[in-house]
């Protein structure tokens, strides 16, 4: 899989699991490590919990990936999952803003989301106020 394609999939199954501030950094010509940085926050363990699962289980069970090492744990609240092209940091909020990675990786160009599809519902007719 194309490691672009790879990091927005990690970013929208991050989002299904209400992960925060969800940044995608491309990285490829600034280190030789990774091309891509998926950085999402949540706000307890088991909300970090939820994001690993939910990226991890869809990763193997969709896309047969699992990722080469996972580092960090639930306890130190910040959780690495290293797809090899694509790294994930899943961070509780306090400890994402103290190592700051958007910072130390500022010349990093930022993958914009994909527009989500507009629902094609109908609008709800006006309800009439009670006893019109």
């Amino acid at each position: 899989m194309e490691s672009k394609k790879l990091a927005q999939l990690c970013r929208e199954f991050a989002d299904n699991k209400k992960g925060e501030d969800i940044s995608i950094l491309e990285v490829r010509d600034l280190s030789s490590v990774t091309d891509y940085f998926v950085i999402a926050s949540g706000s307890s363990e088991p909300h970090l919990r939820a994001i690993v699962d939910e990226i991890t289980d869809h990763l193997r069970d969709e896309h047969g990936l699992r990722p080469r090492a996972i580092d960090g744990s639930l306890q130190t609240s910040w959780v690495v999952l290293d797809y090899f092209d694509v790294i994930v940091h899943v961070m509780r909020r306090d400890v994402r803003e103290r190592y700051d990675l958007e910072t130390l990786w500022r010349d990093a160009p930022r993958i914009k989301a994909k527009a989500k599809p507009k629902s094609k519902a109908k609008p709800k007719a006006p309800s009439l106020p009670a006893g019109a």
